[in-house]
This record gives C-alpha cells, sequence and structure tokens, in this order.
C-alpha cells in the first residue's frame, strides 16, 4: 500500500475532493507541503474554499484529469470501478488509496494519534477531545465527523504532535488506521446492510483494540457485555471507564440540572479527581465525557482543565442542536441520532428539561436499517409523546426491502403512541405549524435531510 511522509510531499490528486472528510485530509496535505489537486461532479462552498487556498479543482471527472506525474490518487468509497480517473490511474500504474487508507496513512505521521470509536457518540466525544486539547493548549490537528463552531468546521490544522480522529467502523475503515490511543464507547447491532450480525461487528471492534501499539492504551467502556472478548490479548494498556468500583475511572454520584446537563464526580482509580459539569443535556453524554476524560487525564492534561473545557463545551452542529423559537413558545430541535439506542438516549435527555410536549419528527435512515431493527425504532420512538415519519431515507441503497415507514407507523401504534406519516417535508411542515403551538419541543431527528423542516418553518 502507498505511504504519505510529511517529510517527503509529492503530488496528491483526489477523485471526489468536495467531500466533506476528502477536503479536509486535502487541506491536511496541502498545510503539509503537498502538491494538491482533485476533481468533483458538482461544484461546492468546499470546492470554491479549496481553490481559494491553491487547489487546482476540476469539475466533472474525466480521464485527462490524471497527469502521469501524479503520485498518489486517493478516491471515496463512492467512486466505482468504472470511474474514468480511477481507471486511468490504473492504467498508469499511479499507487491508490481510499479516504480511510489516507486518514490512517496520516496518523503515521504524528506521535501520539487518538481514534474514537464507538457504534454511538463517536462525533460528541471526539469534539469533547478536540475543546480538551484546545483548552490545555496542545495544538491538535483534528478530523471529526460533525461540525465543530470552535474549529470552523470539521478538520482543524496544528502544528503538534498530536492527531484526533473519529474513527468509524462501517465497511471496518478503522481498520486502516494507526492509532496509538484509542477508544471504544460502545459496541451495539449497526450497519446490518455490512456487517452480518453483533458478532460481526464485535469482531471488527477486537481487530480495531488490537491495532493499538504496546506502548499505547485502549479506553473501553466496562458497559459494554463482556468486553473482556473485545481487549483478550491486546498488546496494549486497556484502561476501563464506568460505574464500578473497579473501573480505571468512574463515574459517581450523577445528578441533572433544568435543562438536563448531568454533573458527576470524577474518580481515578478510586481517587476522586474533582466534579465535571456538562453544557450538553443527557446521561449518554456523561458517557461520552467520562471516556473523553479519562483518555486526555492518560495523555497528561490537568483534571481542572478537562472539567472547565467540557462545562464550556456546547456540543457539534446535529446533536440535540437548538434551531429556535416558533410563535406559540415552540422549541425546535434538531439531533443527527438514526439508530434505537441513539433515539432512546436523545428523547430520555428530552425528558429531563423543560416541561414541554416532546413531538419527534423521524426520518429513518436506509431501508436494511430500518427492517432490520423495526421493533426496536419503534420502542425508542415511543418515548415521545407523538410521533411523525417521514418516508425513508434511502441514502447508498435502492432496494427498499419491502419496507416504509408506514410499517413502523404501525408499530408504534400498538404500543399506544399518536402518530402521523406524511410523504413530503411540506405537508409535515404544514402539519406541525397547525397543530403545535403552544410551547411544544420538536425534535427533527435522523441522519438525512430532515433538518430541513423545521429550517424551513423558521423561516416562515
Amino acid at each position: 500500500m502507498a505511504g504519505i511522509d510529511f517529510n517527503k510531499p509529492e503530488w496528491v490528486h483526489f477523485i471526489g475532493i468536495g467531500g466533506i472528510s476528502m477536503s479536509g485530509l486535502a487541506e491536511i496535505l496541502k498545510d503539509r507541503g503537498f502538491t494538491v489537486s482533485g476533481s468533483d461532479m458538482h461544484a461546492s462552498p468546499l470546492t470554491e474554499k479549496l481553490e481559494s487556498e491553491g487547489v487546482h479543482v476540476a469539475i466533472g471527472q474525466k480521464a485527462e484529469n490524471i497527469d502521469e506525474n501524479m503520485k498518489l490518487i486517493v478516491y471515496t468509497a463512492a467512486v466505482h470501478e468504472d470511474n474514468p480517473e480511477l481507471k486511468r490511474a490504473k492504467e498508469l500504474g499511479i499507487p491508490l488509496l481510499t479516504r480511510a487508507e489516507l486518514l490512517g496513512e496520516t496518523m503515521k505521521n504524528f506521535r501520539t494519534s487518538v481514534a474514537v470509536a464507538g457504534t454511538h457518540g463517536k462525533t460528541t466525544t471526539t469534539s469533547m477531545i478536540t475543546e480538551i486539547s484546545l483548552a490545555a493548549e496542545m495544538d491538535p490537528t483534528v478530523s471529526v465527523g460533525g461540525m465543530l463552531d470552535s474549529i470552523g468546521g470539521n478538520i482543524r490544522i496544528g502544528q503538534s504532535d498530536l492527531f484526533i480522529a473519529e474513527a468509524c467502523e462501517y465497511t471496518n475503515s478503522f481498520l486502516s488506521f494507526y492509532p496509538t490511543a484509542g477508544i471504544i464507547l460502545n459496541v451495539g447491532a449497526d450497519h446490518l446492510d455490512f456487517f452480518k450480525d453483533l458478532a460481526d461487528i464485535r469482531n471488527s471492534f477486537r481487530k480495531f483494540a488490537m491495532l493499538l501499539p504496546e506502548d499505547g492504551f485502549l479506553v473501553i467502556s466496562s458497559n459494554i457485555e463482556k468486553y473482556e472478548e473485545i481487549t483478550k490479548d491486546v498488546k496494549c494498556r486497556v484502561i476501563t471507564v464506568g460505574e464500578r468500583a473497579e473501573d480505571d475511572y468512574r463515574m459517581d454520584h450523577i445528578s441533572f440540572d433544568k435543562n438536563g446537563c448531568p454533573s458527576f464526580a470524577f474518580y481515578k482509580h478510586g481517587v476522586s479527581a474533582g466534579m465535571i459539569t456538562l453544557g450538553v443535556p443527557g446521561l449518554h453524554n456523561a458517557w461520552n465525557a467520562l471516556a473523553a476524560a479519562a483518555c486526555m487525564t492518560e495523555l497528561g492534561t490537568d483534571p481542572a482543565v478537562i472539567a472547565q473545557a467540557l462545562k464550556a463545551f456546547g456540543g457539534t452542529h446535529r446533536r440535540f442542536e437548538k434551531k429556535g423559537i416558533l410563535p406559540g413558545d415552540v422549541l425546535v430541535i434538531d439531533d443527527y441520532a438514526h439508530h434505537p439506542d441513539e433515539i432512546r438516549a436523545t428523547l430520555t435527555a428530552a425528558r429531563k428539561m423543560e416541561d414541554r410536549k416532546v413531538v419527534c419528527i423521524f426520518q429513518p435512515h436506509t431501508y436494511s436499517r430500518t427492517k432490520a431493527l423495526l421493533n426496536e425504532f419503534a420502542d425508542a420512538l415511543s418515548l415521545a409523546d407523538e410521533v411523525v415519519l417521514a418516508k425513508i431515507y434511502p441514502a447508498r441503497e435502492t432496494d427498499d426491502l419491502g419496507i416504509s415507514s408506514h410499517d413502523l407507523a404501525e408499530k408504534i401504534e400498538t404500543l399506544g403512541k399518536k402518530v402521523t406519516c406524511f410523504d413530503t417535508f411540506p405537508e409535515i411542515e404544514k402539519f406541525l405549524l397547525k397543530n403545535f403551538f403552544h410551547g411544544e419541543m420538536l425534535i427533527t431527528m435522523g441522519a438525512g435531510d430532515i433538518v430541513k423542516v423545521g429550517e424551513n418553518m423558521l423561516r416562515l
């Protein structure tokens, strides 16, 4: 496999450079002195930003975009074998890397590379670690899967030897990484269009744990069922986080304020390391914060700095993000939750907030996930007072597998909850504006484009 050496910058071409992760990696290489070019099917603010920084971006993908002097071609999962640029690169024998492989190769150039993995909570925990490292003046380079205001996006280019990255398990992407410090927040059934079953997913996380070097460490939640199976025979130090007395780092005395934001006592090896109070709601965020605090303590950060940074952390975009207030004091929230466990965590957090009726406007994400977890989705959504369903967002899928949002609605109704289905966003917006104007909390939820519903209503 081709490598990346920051001491030997070369010409790297990105097929699909307009993607949020690809554009960020292109910026990192550009900053390190590499000649960077790329192509995309359409111009966008991201491609325009790259061009303003001296990156040549071709709009439209064709064979002539590939130069025989290019030393490396990077491509995304969306690029197929018949892509003219990919075919030409292969004809010329130019080395190829996937986006995940490039991210892994980039990690090799840092003395400390933190990779945050888990079925849920990766983006938030990566962001928390970023905030702590900034507060500690560690000047990190960061690649995160969401938009974080404090770094002005999803990428930060630092000049230190610290790299912080979100590590996604889908298609085993994180197995291309070279972390020195790792986190496994949780392991659950998801991405069943790729993984066979939960056992297959657990095996993938075990392989991730095995990547950590002997002088590295792995932070893992002891809440994970039989977590010892994942950490057995790993080379690195294993650090557990949880509520057990025997955990290396634990939290205790958890409480919540009127906004649902948790506080907890933080312990290291049974000794108090102070209190942590969060500015984001939900018990799930307390678990995210515990893992982040443990990781950064192991990297030598003062617990007082950790507590200060976590209190100031306001979350990332699309994670329980307050979008605005509609007439009638109706609060509009948006959240990225698209798995039953995430939905349950978000709605539980909403329940700990102000005394408002909770209406969840949910857009199921992919047919395969909806079909595989139909009962679990219904159970989680029933935590809302009322549910509004949009059509399934297909994402990468085309086959509907004989499943629709109406099937989910039927399951929710059997649990005694009022649920309504609509085919279009304008229908949803009209229904919400007509029926909710007495201080309700409307939560648009899903990994697709359901966020537009709340934004459209707030523009009226």
